[in-house]
């Protein structure tokens, strides 16, 4: 379903779209759906990266649990070079 929505644009950014709209071969209505939805996605995935900090510092605060930069950072490496290995036990 979808609904019809009215949004002013100044008259630059209404020429810019139209202009790339032109290009893409693509109504300017698609371009600006396509670019709603892009930024709804990328602020929505950058809130929960925001939640899963405060998550994470909220339970360090509750339990003392933590690795240290260097631990994540070996873990990480042999995971990127392939390696399965468990993650760095916590301290605390």
């Amino acid at each position: 379903m979808t609904t019809p929505v009215s949004v002013r644009l100044k008259d630059s950014i209404k020429a810019r779209v139209q202009a790339l709209a032109g290009l893409r071969q693509r109504p300017a209505h698609w371009l600006m759906c396509e670019a709603i939805e892009q930024y709804v996605d990328r602020e929505e995935r950058r809130q929960a990266f925001l939640q899963q900090g405060k998550s994470a510092w909220e339970d360090y605060q509750t339990t003392g649990r933590y690795v240290t930069g260097d631990e994540a950072d070996g873990w990480l490496a042999h995971l990127e070079a392939g390696t399965d290995v468990d993650p760095p036990e916590c301290h605390g």
